[in-house]
């Protein structure tokens, strides 16, 4: 019997920084469901790579005095050193600067244009660099600034080729239709849809105002718009090495990030169809998972708000990493980041759940032996459902049933004390347990093969022994470090919703997020004799913040409106008076308090501007 095959995709990341927590969350999530295809015997293509064309890439490269292939060759080998890094197992990295891929883009192009899809037109419109995509008027936030970005995005004009997408508008609402899961999770699919509802517009497919992309075949002087170029990896990336992957095309799956949806649920399908490619070889599915915020705030890179795979590993290990990222969050959610929350989960689940049930049978193992039996243990686990979550993509709960099961087995462990029975019994409970622990290895595989591989060899060995600590408890020193500053704060003279700090160590001081804010309006607070509420804009990166702050009885309304001051932003939000206040202003006053004044910048300066 032929093997089934299951083929898998992450993005082509774009090369323009190291990878971070984002880019691995996705290439583990797609190396967890190759490895467990994998284990149900199918053969298994993983895509990787990068997304190495485009003006984004030709500015940065620019920015660092290189030429782009220079930086992208760069840049290109520290994904792959990521990669391995997170016992990441891809099939094929591709590079859209690859020559296979760019000749596979020539050629659909030129299939494209001969059905009549691609004519030559103008452009004119709302282009934003780093999201490489087009908006309309009504899309754009404070007039002219991108949605996502929330930065000023430039108008374009000049001459171009356009793919008629608007003729593939019912074509799209009736595949989605005949495959409901085309788009996942669910919840997305209706965005969408309405989306393409409302009308599709023809797409500028090309540029002249740069020249680092591929040429059109029909007109060199063009170079063709980076999403078609980069979709095409898929399809090229399975007739790169002679057609070695080719059988496995069309792709089971291509997991991305949610904000990049509308390029693989619209443009990626007509674009297709517009190839020629009939519905039954089109993707089976999109799955678009949500984002990573880091400490409940947005990642950013200029607050140091974002985690790099190498920093990601430090905290726990590679297993750590991989295990908290599917177990924290709804697998198609947004989940938040920390490393307080990664070491909790790793010294409790990790260590107490999983290394305490393997170092105790395999210590009683040593002592007692095992005897082969019926194994009852192991009807308490539904394999079944695991599977069932497996396809729907739902790993978190293929997470939360497999730890559902070693605390069935501790409890086992627990109630049949095998330790203090008859020796037959003992040897027959432990044999249950061993199996059972066999088979939570395999199902763990995915998530920490590392760790798995360990468990499986330490209870198929001859001699099945205690073995090594798998999981060493590890001493929350972030946790400590926060609460150490928090006791000066909550120590140090101060007025309700006013920092005052005491004396700190440098290292301490380094921890502070100081912004020059803004006093957009100040309002009193019911039931609040010295409290005001005050509303105020942090700049674009932090945006409006909300504080409460004890100064009614030395500033008057009028006096704060529109006072610049200085903003301790990444304090630990707290409910003052039912408003939640998130941060503290800074301010001076003298000993008995009778007189206080704010803190503010001696010049002007732009709010959101960082106190160094």
């Amino acid at each position: 019997m032929t093997p089934k095959k299951f083929y898998i995709t992450t993005p082509i990341y774009y090369p323009n920084d190291i990878p971070h927590i984002g880019h691995a969350y996705t290439t583990i999530a797609a190396d967890v469901l190759a490895r467990y295809h994998k284990l149900k015997g199918e053969e298994v293509f993983f895509l990787t790579g990068t997304d190495e064309h485009g003006k984004k890439i030709e500015q940065v490269a620019k920015d660092h005095n290189k030429k782009p292939k220079e930086f992208v060759d760069e840049l290109a080998p520290k994904f792959k050193e990521a990669w391995k890094k997170l016992d990441i197992e891809y099939d094929r990295f591709i590079r859209t600067t690859d020559k296979d891929h760019e000749k596979v883009v020539q050629e659909v192009l030129d299939k494209c244009y001969k059905n009549g899809d691609i004519y030559k037109g103008f452009y004119e419109g709302w282009y934003c660099t780093p999201c490489e995509a087009y908006y309309t008027e009504k899309d754009l936030i404070n007039e002219n600034e991108c949605p996502i970005h929330k930065t000023k995005i430039e108008k374009l004009k000049e001459e171009s080729y356009f793919f008629k997408l608007s003729k593939y508008e019912k074509k799209l609402l009736d595949f989605y239709k005949k495959n409901p899961d085309f788009i996942l999770p669910a919840s997305r699919k209706n965005e969408v849809t309405n989306r393409v509802k409302d009308g599709l517009k023809d797409l500028s497919i090309s540029r002249t105002s740069f020249d680092w992309g591929i040429a059109l075949p029909f007109d060199k002087k063009h170079v063709c718009y980076v999403w078609f170029d980069a979709l095409f990896n898929y399809y090229s990336g399975t007739k790169g090495n002679s057609g070695k992957y080719e059988k496995f095309w069309p792709a089971n799956v291509h997991l991305i990030g949610k904000d990049i949806l509308w390029f693989h649920a619209v443009y990626w399908p007509a674009f297709l169809m517009s190839a020629g490619f009939k519905e039954k070889d089109l993707p089976k599915t999109i799955f678009a998972h949500g984002w990573w915020t880091f400490d409940k705030e947005k990642i950013s890179k200029s607050r140091g708000k974002v985690i790099n795979v190498d920093e990601l590993i430090s905290i726990a290990g590679v297993d750590a990493a991989r295990y908290f990222l599917f177990r924290e969050a709804v697998f198609g959610e947004d989940g938040d980041f920390s490393r307080t929350a990664l070491i909790k989960r790793f010294n409790n689940e990790l260590a107490d759940k999983l290394g305490n049930l393997v170092s105790r049978v395999g210590s009683l193992i040593e002592k007692n032996g095992v005897k082969k039996c019926e194994n009852k243990l192991l009807k308490k686990l539904n394999h079944k459902k695991i599977d069932k979550h497996y396809e729907k993509y739902e790993l978190d709960k293929a997470l939360q049933e497999i730890f559902s099961f070693i605390d069935v087995c501790n409890e086992y462990v627990q109630n049949k004390r095998p330790w203090g029975i008859d020796a037959k019994d003992k040897e027959k409970v432990l044999f249950e347990l061993k199996e059972s622990i066999l088979v939570i290895s395999d199902l763990l595989y995915p998530f920490i093969p590392n760790s798995a591989s360990k468990i499986k060899k330490q209870f198929t060995a001859k001699n099945i022994t205690k073995g090594e600590v798998l999981f060493k408890k590890i001493e929350d020193k972030f946790a400590k470090e926060k609460e150490t500053l928090q006791e000066k704060v909550n120590k140090s003279p101060k007025i309700e919703g006013i920092m005052t700090l005491g004396e700190v160590d440098f290292s301490d001081w380094t921890k502070l997020d100081l912004r020059v804010a803004k006093i957009l309006e100040s309002s009193d607070i019911e039931g609040a004799d010295k409290l005001y509420k005050l509303s105020l804009d942090v700049g674009k990166e932090i945006g409006r913040r909300t504080i409460c702050a004890g100064i009614k009885q030395y500033y008057s309304k009028k006096e704060l409106e529109g006072k610049k001051i200085i903003l301790f932003v990444n304090l630990k939000p707290r409910m003052m008076k039912g408003i939640e206040s998130q941060g503290m202003l800074l301010a001076a006053g003298n000993e008995d308090h009778s007189k206080v004044i704010l803190i503010s910048p001696e010049k002007d300066i732009e709010v959101g501007s960082k106190v160094n």
